[in-house]
C-alpha cells in the first residue's frame, strides 16, 4: 500500500517555504510541487537526497562490473590476489 503523497501547488510553497522545509526534514517524505495542475518538482530532505544519489551511483558501478564480466574483463580471485602480492613484494 502506497503512502499518501504530499502534493502542494507552487503558490503554497511560496507562502509556506520555512514550514515545508521543516516538514520534509521531520517526516523525511518528499513533497511534490505542482504548477498549473501538473507535477513539476519535488522537495526533499538532504539526507534522503544523498541516499538516493549514492544508491544510484552504486547501481551504476554494479552495472559497469556486470558489463566487464560479460565481456571477459576480469581476473579470478586467486589470480588477482597473486598479482597484488607480487606488486607488494616489488
Amino acid at each position: 500500500m502506497k503512502a499518501k503523497r504530499d502534493i502542494k501547488p507552487i503558490s503554497y510553497v511560496k507562502a509556506h517555504t520555512a514550514e515545508i522545509i521543516s516538514q520534509v526534514n521531520k517526516t523525511r517524505k518528499p513533497m511534490y510541487i505542482t504548477q498549473n495542475g501538473e507535477a513539476k518538482a519535488v522537495i526533499m530532505d538532504t539526507e534522503s537526497f544523498e541516499l538516493i544519489r549514492d544508491s544510484a551511483s552504486l547501481l551504476k558501478l554494479l552495472s559497469f562490473g556486470e558489463s566487464d564480466i560479460k565481456a571477459g574483463r576480469f581476473k579470478e580471485q586467486d589470480d588477482f590476489l597473486k598479482s597484488v602480492e607480487n606488486d607488494l613484494l616489488k
